[in-house]
């Protein structure tokens, strides 16, 4: 393809000043008090996709936040790419961790981005990813070089779960029709190397509620002769655990995938510094599952984690109560073969049943998504690997992510597509968390990179 990297970098400041306008909205699907911003982005990425050189753009309503569908059709004999991705950001709290405002975006050097990295809530989860496939498709458009036809499929609530995406891709699947769906929702191993998502862990997310006596108590009066919520929620969560930090649930790894020898072999290719890691997050030791590495813990077993805990009185100074109430917000993370409904009827019925006479328990579903996994002898693979090659001068290294994005399991499903994870994130990109960022040079080098995507996957569909 010609002129590609040349194009990026001429507009290579408008590029980013563009993904900071779209930053700068904070599109908070989990807080309703955001809903005005959400749907204001959803607007300005349909202005983007018809300046990008989309001829027919909608924005579609579902019954959560709108879905921006935008296609480029120039001959239907031609292979279809459908691109995913999602507008909607992850609440910034605790704001007072941040280093700049969350929706204030700002570029500054770290150790691994010395030429500057972009600090923003959504900067790489997922605006910053989702807006390199949008420049991508300008450039195709503008230099006259789209070898086949695009649509793209933008949701606003991908951080809760999507459940409107669900009802969309059931209710549109020829709208929807296409061979192959390219997402950048996911990393990669390191600058220098470039590496393609092949597996995704499923995920049931639960809330708890523990209760205890109708009212909050007098510790004094009280303690010792009532069983204290929060006392039991902990003793509870702490048994969900053994000694070797194997989930303690019954029937929870009777689907669980394991993986050869070879496999694993296969995986511990990838270069890790143990060390580098410990550093990054400033801890003395990692911890997990007996019997695996930490790449494996991370990727092909599944787990479950505390995301939240509270009851009681948690502000300044001293209140001496045995809280009626305790909760808990728990994810579990699961690999492919676990169903997440039938995970999350497995916990409800341990957690209840492991609740003393003295308290009750209240498990409530949130959402969840299944695991997938996509073969690296595909079409759509092997388009994604040259894409690499081209632009790094490396070949990628397969590998599977911790992530979940459960609706790639659902487009398989109803549209009959594989998806390829292109995702050109790194872990130190604290996704989630206080400082998110996304690195300029990673940002201008996926919008480099697509381009090439297309290209192979048509020649090699012929």
């Amino acid at each position: 393809m010609q002129n590609i990297q040349s194009y990026v970098q001429e507009h290579k400041d408008r590029f980013i000043n563009e993904l900071f306008e779209l930053l700068k909205i904070p599109s908070v699907s989990a807080d309703t008090a955001y809903k005005d911003d959400v749907i204001k982005t959803a607007s300005e990425i349909s202005k983007s996709l018809k300046d990008a050189g989309c001829d027919a753009v909608e924005i579609c309503e579902t019954p959560g936040y709108p879905i921006v569908y935008g296609e480029k059709i120039i001959d239907k004999n031609l292979p279809t790419v459908l691109v995913y991705g999602h507008y909607d950001v992850q609440p910034a709290d605790p704001i007072d961790l941040w280093d700049s405002p969350p929706f204030e975006p700002v570029i500054k050097k770290t150790d691994i981005h010395p030429e500057g990295a972009i600090f923003a809530r959504g900067s790489c989860d997922d605006k910053g990813q989702m807006y390199m496939h949008v420049k991508a498709l300008e450039i195709m458009t503008k230099t006259n070089q789209l070898p086949c036809n695009v649509k793209f499929m933008i949701e606003g609530e991908e951080e809760v779960g999507s459940k409107s995406l669900s009802w969309f891709v059931e209710r549109n699947q020829d709208k929807l029709a296409n061979d192959v769906i390219l997402i950048s929702d996911t990393g990669m191993i390191a600058k220098d190397v470039p590496s393609i998502t092949t597996g995704l862990r499923g995920l049931s997310y639960v809330e708890v509620e523990v209760t205890g006596p109708n009212r909050d108590l007098h510790s004094g009066l009280y303690g010792g002769a009532v069983a204290n919520p929060i006392n039991i929620l902990t003793k509870m969560i702490a048994s969900l655990h053994d000694e070797n930090n194997h989930i303690t649930i019954p029937g929870f790894y009777d689907k669980v995938e394991n993986l050869s020898t070879e496999e694993r072999a296969e995986m511990a290719k990838a270069p890790f510094s143990l060390d580098a890691y410990k550093k990054s997050l400033d801890i003395g030791a990692v911890y997990g599952e007996e019997g695996y590495t930490t790449n494996e813990r991370n990727s092909i077993r599944p787990t479950l984690d505390v995301n939240g805990i509270w009851g009681g009185y948690t502000g300044e100074g001293a209140k001496t109560v045995i809280a009626s109430k305790a909760y808990a917000k728990i994810s579990m993370r699961l690999v492919p073969n676990q169903d997440w409904e039938e995970i999350t009827e497995l916990f409800k019925n341990h957690f209840e049943n492991i609740a003393p006479e003295a308290v009750t328990v209240k498990v409530t579903p949130h959402h969840g998504g299944q695991g997938y996994v996509t073969p690296i002898d595909n079409t759509g693979y092997k388009a994604a690997s040259k894409a690499y090659q081209d632009t790094f001068g490396k070949t990628p290294i397969p590998q599977r992510s911790g992530g979940s994005i459960p609706i790639v399991s659902l487009f398989e499903k109803e549209l009959k597509s594989k998806t390829i994870l292109m995702g050109f994130g790194l872990d130190s990109d604290a996704i989630h968390s206080p400082n998110e960022h996304f690195g300029v040079w990673n940002y201008l080098k996926g919008i480099e990179t697509i381009p090439y995507f297309y290209k192979y996957f048509t020649e090699l569909s012929k």
